[in-house]
């Protein structure tokens, strides 16, 4: 491999205006088809195998035309101070704004006076509600049509009454904040202080940004088509430009080395692809199989984002490879550092620098880091055991928020149980007498623990199907509703037996809870896939079977870390306003899985860079120990650069607006801190340091079966010297 990249490198460095304008030609061919392609405007979350999406799937099929899905919107009212709503002047207020309701996409607006069926005035007789469903999906629904709401909303508040909104109607794409672009700014200043050169410096940051373009704008062009959601190109952006920035940054930093040497830059350019760039590409193939990984939870969504980000590193990867030895050979000598153009650098050959030093520090200590890194993550990971999943709703909404005001003012007028009702989804086909098979069902729900009311049921126009509202008596996220909810799926058998109607629980709350158990069964088949497909990768990378072990190990530890600072943070609060964090609530039921997926991919990507090096030197004759030491002058400055370039691209999307994102954002972020400055900087030469020789063991039988990729261009090296004496080589096997 490391032939094959040494003469790709050296042909995009000779070719460098055409290479450079394929991939211009490649940027402007998305951006056109993304200005061109329709909008997508799906955000859907179909959950196939659950009861709850199989009673959705059941209305839309027996219900032509309706969409079980299509938006609602609550408006919740609130009489003044010693005043009824049911007064006069109120109940004509409330009659009025609802009476504006009115609009293309809006289907109906009840009136709370005449709704039937079901309590729409509080006991104490002072709150009421509106419900209001819409022709299209959450997504889909206008600024118009959400103007027209608050417009009517206002209204209300003029005449004197508190009104508020709430539904799915209200949402909108995030925002993602200011803190992106200063997490490209902190990216530069970094690039700028790695490389001392501008021009370095801009080479990661311009090819991170054709990548990401050509990747976000492929992505908006085909959204239509796929049915992609507004966050799958949040996602691909992330993580696009996070290691955009650090493939390119391996590329130039080993180029500037091979320069260092005195070797020729068509030559340097080519050695630097043979070699970093087969780190490269093995770093980007974890996050590939990471991403791509997502599929297996079986969650559309879910994968779709997963499959986006993947193609959009994929571009990346290609992009180090071609477009930066194209870039390095317009850039000339400007891609060095001043004084080294100048002539003027002092030498530091003898000088070690804070990569050796760090490193002879971790040998003469081996142990006390061990315990000092693995302790410090275990103690953050405590967290973690207090765990407690769900999707976000009106509830998880800042206090100040128009939506978390609604939510308030339901329970408080209606119960807890009232802005999670369960939705029951009857289907008597196979029923001899429908009605008084919905009868049987509703007598016996509501003998039930925890309901506090049912409503009658009402049928299709068919009468083949029919709908039964459940109000719990505990809040939409307690563990009473899951309870619940698993109470009346167990009697849907006798229900069955008994009438001959199907019975399925459906409606938000229950979709929450198949979701969060679907990710709880999908975490471990996952998690096995990904390791175990990466585990193999890196033993092929680095012929070693401790070594890939240890990396898995110490991603595990790094993630569940990270896990345990984002249940302190967005659920129990701890530095919560540092973080913008302004309500907590349980973590979202696709995190643990999502972060597995992309914080394994990321974390490889330094393991592979750090211990490559290592491993290139090992192979050339040097003891173990030495081995590491080398690995850390040569690899400590640059990892510690785009660790903390992609750490900072991830801060950055924790400003978004969006709750998922902020999580997502600072997840990643801390992820990466304590893998690469932990793990990979720490745990990874004490456990080197102990192992010594027995780190790079491999059976004899599994050395002869595994590929030799020659990630250290050890077949390169003998290439460029066919008569030097060969270097000593070691590749332990078992006797």
């Amino acid at each position: 491999m490391a032939t094959f990249l040494y003469r790709l490198g050296r042909t995009a460095f000779r070719r460098r205006w055409y290479v450079a304008l394929i991939w211009v030609m490649l940027l402007a061919l998305a951006g056109f088809g993304a200005a061109t392609a329709s909008k997508s405007t799906n955000n859907s979350f179909s959950i196939p195998g659950t009861e709850a999406q199989a009673a959705f799937d059941l209305l839309e099929h027996r219900n032509p035309g309706q969409k079980a899905d299509g938006a609602t919107a609550r408006l919740v009212f609130k009489a003044p101070e010693g005043q009824k709503i049911t007064d006069p002047k109120n109940k004509a207020a409330v009659e009025k704004v609802v009476a504006e309701l009115k609009g293309p996409q809006v289907d109906k607006a009840a009136d709370p006076f005449l709704a039937k069926p079901g309590p729409t005035v509080s006991g104490d007789g002072t709150i009421t509600y509106s419900s209001v469903s819409y022709k299209v999906k959450s997504s889909e629904v206008t600024e118009e049509s959400r103007d027209d709401l608050k417009q009517a909303a206002q209204h209300g508040r003029d005449a004197g009454l508190t009104v508020e909104m709430g539904g799915s109607a209200l949402q909108s794409m995030p925002e993602g904040g200011n803190t992106e672009v200063i997490g490209l700014i902190v990216s530069a200043v970094v690039l700028v202080i790695t490389f001392g050169s501008l021009v370095a410096a801009g080479l990661p940051l311009l090819t991170a940004i054709i990548g990401v373009g050509i990747g976000v704008s492929s992505i908006a062009a085909l959204a239509s088509a796929l049915d992609l959601s507004g966050n799958t190109s949040t996602l691909a952006m992330m993580i696009g430009l996070a290691v955009g920035i650090d493939y390119a940054l391996f590329i130039v930093s080993r180029y500037r080395a091979e320069i260092a040497e005195g070797r020729e830059r068509e030559e340097a350019a080519g050695r630097a692809v043979g070699t970093a760039g087969s780190a490269v590409v093995f770093a980007g193939l974890t996050v590939v199989i990471a991403l791509a990984g997502l599929a297996v939870v079986n969650i559309p969504m879910l994968t779709k984002m997963g499959l986006a980000a993947a193609g959009t590193v994929a571009i990346a990867v290609l992009i180090a490879l071609t477009l930066i030895p194209a870039l390095i050979g317009f850039a000339g000598r400007k891609v060095l550092a001043r004084k080294v153009r100048k002539g003027t650098g002092a030498s530091t050959a003898d000088k070690p620098n804070m990569g050796t030093r760090w490193a002879r520090f971790v040998l003469r200590r081996p142990v006390m880091v061990l315990l000092a890194g693995v302790l410090g993550l275990g103690a953050i990971a405590v967290p973690a055991g207090s765990l407690v999943l769900g999707l976000p709703d009106d509830g998880s909404q800042p206090e100040n928020t128009t939506q978390r005001k609604a939510y308030d003012l339901l329970s408080e007028g209606f119960g807890p149980g009232f802005n999670g009702p369960l939705m029951l989804v009857l289907d008597t086909a196979g029923a001899k007498a429908p009605k008084a098979a919905a009868q049987t069902v509703t007598d016996s729900i509501k003998g039930m623990d925890d309901v506090a009311m049912v409503s009658p049921a009402a049928f299709n126009k068919a009468g083949d199907t029919a709908t039964i509202t459940v109000v719990p008596k505990s809040k939409p996220s307690g563990s009473e509703t899951e309870d619940l909810v698993h109470a009346i799926r167990d009697k849907a058998g006798s229900f069955r037996a008994d009438t001959g109607a199907k019975v399925l629980v459906s409606g938000s709350t229950a979709m929450n809870i198949d979701v969060s158990q679907k990710l709880n069964d999908a975490l471990l088949p996952y998690l096995g896939l990904v390791v175990g497909l990466a585990f193999l990768l890196l033993m092929v990378v680095f012929r070693s079977v401790l070594v890939p072990l240890k990396a898995a190990l110490g991603f595990l530890l790094s993630v569940v870390a990270a896990l345990g600072a984002v249940v302190a943070v967005f659920q129990w609060g701890w530095l919560g306003g540092l973080f913008g964090v302004e309500e907590t609530g349980p973590i979202m039921s696709m995190m643990p899985i999502f972060m597995v997926g992309v914080v394994f991919g990321l974390a490889m990507d330094y393991e592979v860079f750090l211990v490559t090096r290592m491993r290139e030197a090992y192979v050339h004759g040097e003891r173990p120990g030495e081995a590491v030491v080398t690995g850390f002058r040569h690899g400590a400055r640059v990892v510690t650069a785009a660790a903390v370039i992609m750490i900072s691209v991830f801060a950055g999307f924790i400003g978004s607006s969006e709750q998922m994102i902020k999580m997502i954002g600072f997840g990643l972020a801390i992820a990466v801190f304590f893998d690469a400055f932990v793990v990979r900087m720490a745990i990874v030469p004490a456990v080197l340091a102990l192992l010594g020789r027995a780190a790079w063991w491999l059976p004899g039988w599994l050395a002869r079966f595994l590929p030799n990729v020659d990630v250290e261009g050890e077949a390169l090296q003998k290439r460029m010297a066919p008569d030097a004496p060969d270097a000593p080589e070691r590749e332990l096997s078992a006797v």
